[in-house]
Protein backbone atom coordinates (compact mmCIF):
# COMPACT_ATOMS: atom_id res chain seq x y z
CA UNK A 1 0.00 0.00 0.00
CA UNK A 2 1.16 3.42 -0.73
CA UNK A 3 2.53 5.45 2.08
CA UNK A 4 1.98 9.28 1.90
CA UNK A 5 4.01 11.99 3.78
CA UNK A 6 6.48 11.56 6.61
CA UNK A 7 6.02 9.10 9.24
CA UNK A 8 5.98 10.54 12.49
CA UNK A 9 7.26 8.41 15.39
CA UNK A 10 6.07 9.57 18.83
CA UNK A 11 7.92 8.31 22.09
CA UNK A 12 6.62 7.18 24.91
CA UNK A 13 7.14 5.62 28.43
CA UNK A 14 9.21 2.27 28.65
CA UNK A 15 7.18 -0.68 28.09
CA UNK A 16 4.48 1.49 26.24
CA UNK A 17 3.26 0.96 22.42
CA UNK A 18 4.69 3.68 20.16
CA UNK A 19 2.33 4.43 17.18
CA UNK A 20 3.68 4.93 13.58
CA UNK A 21 1.29 7.05 11.27
CA UNK A 22 1.61 9.51 8.51
CA UNK A 23 1.62 12.78 8.34
CA UNK A 24 -1.46 13.08 6.05
CA UNK A 25 -3.72 10.80 4.37
CA UNK A 26 -6.26 11.61 1.25
CA UNK A 27 -9.90 11.50 1.41
CA UNK A 28 -10.83 8.31 0.64
CA UNK A 29 -7.76 6.31 1.75
CA UNK A 30 -6.73 3.97 3.97
CA UNK A 31 -4.97 5.62 7.02
CA UNK A 32 -1.75 2.52 8.26
CA UNK A 33 -1.78 2.72 11.87
CA UNK A 34 1.33 0.53 13.08
CA UNK A 35 2.26 0.28 16.66
CA UNK A 36 5.58 -0.75 18.40
CA UNK A 37 5.39 -3.10 20.90
CA UNK A 38 2.21 -4.07 20.71
CA UNK A 39 -0.04 -6.25 23.04
CA UNK A 40 -3.57 -7.46 22.82
CA UNK A 41 -6.85 -5.75 23.02
CA UNK A 42 -5.79 -2.47 21.38
CA UNK A 43 -7.84 -0.34 19.18
CA UNK A 44 -7.39 3.04 17.17
CA UNK A 45 -9.66 5.59 16.50
CA UNK A 46 -9.72 8.31 13.87
CA UNK A 47 -12.33 10.82 12.00
CA UNK A 48 -15.09 9.05 14.11
CA UNK A 49 -14.32 5.45 13.45
CA UNK A 50 -12.36 2.70 16.31
CA UNK A 51 -10.65 -0.08 14.51
CA UNK A 52 -8.87 -3.06 16.22
CA UNK A 53 -4.66 -3.27 16.11
CA UNK A 54 -3.55 -7.36 14.81
CA UNK A 55 -0.41 -8.04 16.25
CA UNK A 56 1.65 -9.28 13.69
CA UNK A 57 4.66 -11.76 13.50
CA UNK A 58 7.45 -9.90 14.38
CA UNK A 59 5.39 -8.07 17.38
CA UNK A 60 4.33 -5.03 15.89
CA UNK A 61 0.43 -4.19 15.56
CA UNK A 62 -1.33 -3.04 12.36
CA UNK A 63 -4.31 -1.43 11.68
CA UNK A 64 -6.11 0.22 8.90
CA UNK A 65 -8.83 3.00 9.23
CA UNK A 66 -10.56 3.56 6.28
CA UNK A 67 -11.00 7.68 5.71
CA UNK A 68 -14.59 8.72 4.04
CA UNK A 69 -14.48 10.23 0.99
CA UNK A 70 -16.89 13.05 2.14
CA UNK A 71 -14.58 13.37 5.22
CA UNK A 72 -13.55 17.11 5.85
CA UNK A 73 -10.31 17.77 4.90
CA UNK A 74 -8.43 19.14 8.34
CA UNK A 75 -5.79 18.10 11.07
CA UNK A 76 -7.63 15.15 13.34
CA UNK A 77 -6.16 13.34 16.14
CA UNK A 78 -5.18 9.46 15.48
CA UNK A 79 -5.64 8.02 18.96
CA UNK A 80 -3.92 4.68 20.31
CA UNK A 81 -6.63 3.24 22.67
CA UNK A 82 -6.21 0.35 25.17
CA UNK A 83 -8.58 -2.60 26.56
CA UNK A 84 -10.44 -1.14 29.05
CA UNK A 85 -10.53 2.22 26.84
CA UNK A 86 -7.29 4.40 27.99
CA UNK A 87 -5.65 6.86 26.00
CA UNK A 88 -1.86 5.54 25.51
CA UNK A 89 -0.72 7.74 22.45
CA UNK A 90 -2.28 10.44 20.40
CA UNK A 91 -0.68 11.92 17.32
CA UNK A 92 -2.17 14.28 14.38
CA UNK A 93 -2.95 13.64 10.43
CA UNK A 94 -3.98 15.53 8.05
CA UNK A 95 -6.81 14.81 5.91
CA UNK A 96 -6.20 16.13 2.08
CA UNK A 97 -8.83 16.99 -0.29
CA UNK A 98 -8.60 14.31 -2.65
CA UNK A 99 -10.25 16.60 -5.83
CA UNK A 100 -12.85 13.99 -6.54
CA UNK A 101 -13.88 14.29 -10.39
CA UNK A 102 -18.36 14.36 -11.22
CA UNK A 103 -19.22 12.11 -13.95
CA UNK A 104 -22.36 10.94 -15.68
CA UNK A 105 -23.94 7.50 -16.76
CA UNK A 106 -26.32 6.98 -19.44
CA UNK A 107 -28.93 4.59 -17.15
CA UNK A 108 -31.22 3.06 -19.09
CA UNK A 109 -35.12 2.58 -18.17
CA UNK A 110 -34.58 -0.78 -17.54
CA UNK A 111 -31.03 0.01 -15.59
CA UNK A 112 -33.30 2.44 -13.45
CA UNK A 113 -35.64 -0.04 -12.90
CA UNK A 114 -33.22 -2.84 -11.26
CA UNK A 115 -33.19 -3.52 -7.44
CA UNK A 116 -31.17 -5.49 -4.91
CA UNK A 117 -32.65 -9.14 -4.21
CA UNK A 118 -33.40 -9.74 -0.97
CA UNK A 119 -29.84 -10.27 1.54
CA UNK A 120 -28.03 -8.93 -1.74
CA UNK A 121 -27.32 -5.60 0.04
CA UNK A 122 -26.72 -7.10 3.26
CA UNK A 123 -24.35 -9.71 2.05
CA UNK A 124 -21.77 -7.42 0.97
CA UNK A 125 -22.37 -5.37 3.99
CA UNK A 126 -21.62 -8.24 5.58
CA UNK A 127 -18.33 -9.37 3.96
CA UNK A 128 -17.03 -5.49 4.17
CA UNK A 129 -17.68 -5.39 8.36
CA UNK A 130 -15.87 -8.96 8.19
CA UNK A 131 -12.04 -8.96 10.34
CA UNK A 132 -10.72 -12.56 10.42
CA UNK A 133 -7.97 -12.75 13.09
CA UNK A 134 -5.57 -14.65 9.99
CA UNK A 135 -4.12 -12.16 7.82
CA UNK A 136 -4.14 -13.66 4.56
CA UNK A 137 -2.69 -10.97 2.36
CA UNK A 138 0.71 -9.74 1.52
CA UNK A 139 2.06 -6.79 -0.36
CA UNK A 140 2.05 -5.98 -3.23
CA UNK A 141 -2.01 -6.75 -3.84
CA UNK A 142 -2.52 -7.76 -8.00
CA UNK A 143 -4.55 -5.87 -10.46
CA UNK A 144 -7.86 -8.06 -11.48
CA UNK A 145 -7.17 -7.99 -14.71
CA UNK A 146 -4.41 -6.14 -17.15
CA UNK A 147 -6.59 -3.44 -18.31
CA UNK A 148 -6.41 0.49 -17.46
CA UNK A 149 -9.52 2.17 -15.49
CA UNK A 150 -12.41 3.82 -17.23
CA UNK A 151 -13.70 5.08 -13.91
CA UNK A 152 -11.81 6.08 -11.20
CA UNK A 153 -13.06 5.58 -7.40
CA UNK A 154 -14.51 8.21 -5.20
CA UNK A 155 -16.15 10.13 -8.62
CA UNK A 156 -19.29 11.81 -7.57
CA UNK A 157 -22.10 10.26 -9.94
CA UNK A 158 -24.61 11.47 -12.10
CA UNK A 159 -27.72 9.10 -13.71
CA UNK A 160 -28.97 10.92 -17.15
CA UNK A 161 -27.02 14.52 -16.20
CA UNK A 162 -29.20 14.25 -12.36
CA UNK A 163 -27.05 14.27 -8.72
CA UNK A 164 -27.68 11.20 -7.24
CA UNK A 165 -25.81 12.10 -4.19
CA UNK A 166 -23.74 8.56 -4.57
CA UNK A 167 -19.45 8.04 -5.38
CA UNK A 168 -17.97 5.49 -7.28
CA UNK A 169 -16.90 3.03 -4.84
CA UNK A 170 -14.00 1.02 -6.76
CA UNK A 171 -12.88 0.91 -9.86
CA UNK A 172 -13.89 0.08 -13.44
CA UNK A 173 -11.36 -1.85 -15.31
CA UNK A 174 -11.87 -1.58 -19.28
CA UNK A 175 -11.96 -5.19 -19.72
CA UNK A 176 -13.42 -7.55 -22.37
CA UNK A 177 -16.09 -10.16 -21.50
CA UNK A 178 -14.81 -13.44 -20.31
CA UNK A 179 -11.69 -11.66 -19.51
CA UNK A 180 -9.85 -13.70 -16.50
CA UNK A 181 -10.63 -11.96 -12.90
CA UNK A 182 -7.62 -12.65 -10.55
CA UNK A 183 -7.75 -12.24 -7.04
CA UNK A 184 -5.80 -9.18 -6.14
CA UNK A 185 -4.83 -11.13 -2.43
CA UNK A 186 -4.64 -14.23 -0.88
CA UNK A 187 -8.04 -14.61 1.31
CA UNK A 188 -10.90 -17.09 1.32
CA UNK A 189 -14.10 -16.38 -0.84
CA UNK A 190 -17.18 -15.24 1.20
CA UNK A 191 -19.59 -14.22 -1.81
CA UNK A 192 -19.90 -16.11 -5.11
CA UNK A 193 -23.22 -15.38 -6.49
CA UNK A 194 -24.98 -14.13 -9.43
CA UNK A 195 -27.24 -11.46 -7.78
CA UNK A 196 -29.84 -9.43 -9.52
CA UNK A 197 -28.25 -5.69 -9.00
CA UNK A 198 -24.59 -6.57 -8.59
CA UNK A 199 -24.78 -9.26 -11.08
CA UNK A 200 -21.59 -12.21 -11.11
CA UNK A 201 -20.19 -11.28 -7.57
CA UNK A 202 -17.55 -12.79 -6.02
CA UNK A 203 -16.34 -11.83 -2.42
CA UNK A 204 -13.23 -12.22 -0.83
CA UNK A 205 -12.06 -11.92 2.61
CA UNK A 206 -8.02 -10.85 3.20
CA UNK A 207 -8.15 -11.28 6.67
CA UNK A 208 -7.91 -8.35 9.25
CA UNK A 209 -10.57 -6.11 7.92
CA UNK A 210 -9.19 -6.11 4.26
CA UNK A 211 -11.85 -7.41 1.94
CA UNK A 212 -12.25 -7.28 -1.52
CA UNK A 213 -15.24 -7.21 -4.28
CA UNK A 214 -15.45 -8.21 -7.81
CA UNK A 215 -18.99 -7.48 -9.75
CA UNK A 216 -20.79 -7.92 -13.33
CA UNK A 217 -18.95 -11.07 -13.66
CA UNK A 218 -20.23 -13.53 -16.67
CA UNK A 219 -18.91 -16.56 -15.26
CA UNK A 220 -18.56 -17.23 -11.36
CA UNK A 221 -15.07 -19.63 -10.56
CA UNK A 222 -14.38 -19.55 -7.46
CA UNK A 223 -16.86 -21.11 -4.75
CA UNK A 224 -18.43 -20.11 -1.55
CA UNK A 225 -15.45 -20.86 0.86
CA UNK A 226 -12.71 -21.85 -0.73
CA UNK A 227 -9.39 -20.28 -0.38
CA UNK A 228 -7.55 -18.24 -2.77
CA UNK A 229 -4.08 -17.01 -3.68
CA UNK A 230 -3.36 -13.92 -5.40
CA UNK A 231 -3.57 -13.86 -9.00
CA UNK A 232 -5.83 -16.98 -9.12
CA UNK A 233 -9.08 -16.79 -10.98
CA UNK A 234 -11.87 -16.17 -9.76
CA UNK A 235 -14.45 -15.18 -12.74
CA UNK A 236 -14.64 -13.73 -15.71
CA UNK A 237 -15.70 -10.16 -16.62
CA UNK A 238 -18.87 -9.59 -17.93
CA UNK A 239 -22.12 -6.88 -17.71
CA UNK A 240 -24.12 -8.75 -15.18
CA UNK A 241 -26.50 -6.73 -13.06
CA UNK A 242 -26.62 -2.53 -13.35
CA UNK A 243 -24.17 -2.03 -16.15
CA UNK A 244 -23.97 -0.62 -19.31
CA UNK A 245 -21.60 -2.82 -21.31
CA UNK A 246 -18.37 -5.51 -20.13
CA UNK A 247 -16.25 -4.15 -17.84
CA UNK A 248 -14.96 -5.09 -13.78
CA UNK A 249 -15.90 -3.27 -11.49
CA UNK A 250 -13.65 -3.70 -8.45
CA UNK A 251 -13.57 -2.72 -5.16
CA UNK A 252 -11.62 -2.85 -1.63
CA UNK A 253 -12.96 -2.26 1.52
CA UNK A 254 -11.28 -1.78 4.78
CA UNK A 255 -12.98 -2.34 8.04
CA UNK A 256 -16.52 -1.60 6.61
CA UNK A 257 -15.80 0.99 3.73
CA UNK A 258 -14.64 1.01 0.15
CA UNK A 259 -11.43 2.90 -0.16
CA UNK A 260 -9.36 3.59 -3.15
CA UNK A 261 -8.27 0.58 -4.47
CA UNK A 262 -4.86 2.30 -6.17
CA UNK A 263 -3.43 3.11 -2.78
CA UNK A 264 -3.00 -0.88 -2.64
CA UNK A 265 -2.60 -1.30 -6.70
CA UNK A 266 -1.06 1.68 -7.91
CA UNK A 267 0.22 0.49 -11.16
CA UNK A 268 -3.39 0.79 -12.45
CA UNK A 269 -3.51 3.30 -15.18
CA UNK A 270 -6.48 5.51 -16.12
CA UNK A 271 -7.57 4.93 -19.96
CA UNK A 272 -8.18 8.41 -20.15
CA UNK A 273 -8.74 11.38 -18.55
CA UNK A 274 -12.43 10.26 -17.37
CA UNK A 275 -14.49 13.60 -16.19
CA UNK A 276 -13.12 17.36 -15.31
CA UNK A 277 -14.16 18.74 -11.54
CA UNK A 278 -17.95 19.85 -11.45
CA UNK A 279 -18.29 18.84 -14.96
CA UNK A 280 -20.10 15.76 -16.63
CA UNK A 281 -17.74 13.30 -17.98
CA UNK A 282 -17.97 12.07 -21.72
CA UNK A 283 -18.56 8.89 -22.99
CA UNK A 284 -20.27 5.94 -20.74
CA UNK A 285 -18.61 5.25 -18.26
CA UNK A 286 -19.90 2.43 -15.90
CA UNK A 287 -21.00 1.81 -12.27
Amino acid sequence: MKRLGVWLVLASIPGWAVIRVPDEVKQGDTLRVIVEHAREGLRTSFAGRTVRIFRQPDGSGLGFVPVPVSQRPGRLAVKLIDESGGLLESAAVTVVDAQFLTQNIRATQSMKALTAEPGELAAISRLFRTASDERSWAEPFVAPTGACANSPFGVQRLHNGKRTGAYHKGLDLHSQRGTPVRATAAGVVRISRMYRLHGGTIGIDHGQGVTSLYIHLSKLIAADGARVEAGDVVGEVGSTGFSTGPHLHWQVAVNGLPVNPLQWVPSIKPCSVPARRGKRAKGSPRR
